[in-house]
């Protein structure tokens, strides 16, 4: 019996940065420099927004995973346009009864372009609450 020759296998490094984010109550993967089709989002085109719910962040080298979200994590996107969605045809019947109803439906989309997938550690802040004092002082004094 003749044995099968295996295919030598590729090494997939994915030096591509991609993340998952949640946008109008869906889960995107997203990646800089595409394109994406998402729920109509009240922004005007050449808009230039910035999504902080990210989920899942990876760099090529790190993949940082959110509890629930990453901290410092950002992606900006940029309105394309404003578009709807493929029409769907919704056809209710009722056998025997003459009853017969067919209705239409095309979702509201928007288009956007992804332009930066980034992480950072910010800075602290200046201010300073009366929390943090009050918490900073039982650190002291332990």
């Amino acid at each position: 019996m003749a044995e099968k020759k295996s295919s030598p296998k590729k090494e997939t490094t994915q030096s591509e940065t991609y993340a998952i984010v949640e946008a109008s109550g869906k889960q995107f993967w997203l990646q800089s420099n595409r394109y994406y089709d998402l729920d109509r989002c009240h922004a005007e085109v050449d808009d230039v927004l910035t999504i902080d719910k990210v989920l899942l962040l990876n760099d090529g080298k790190d993949l940082k995973i959110g509890k629930p979200y990453v901290k410092d994590a950002k992606v900006e996107i940029k309105v394309l346009e404003h578009r709807r969605g493929p029409k769907i045809i919704v056809y209710k019947m009722r056998p025997k009864k003459k009853t017969r109803r067919k209705n239409g439906h095309r979702q509201e989309l928007t288009r956007v372009l992804v332009q930066s997938i980034s992480t950072g550690s910010k800075a602290k802040k200046t201010k300073e609450s009366k929390g943090t004092k009050t918490s900073a002082s039982k650190v002291e004094s332990e």
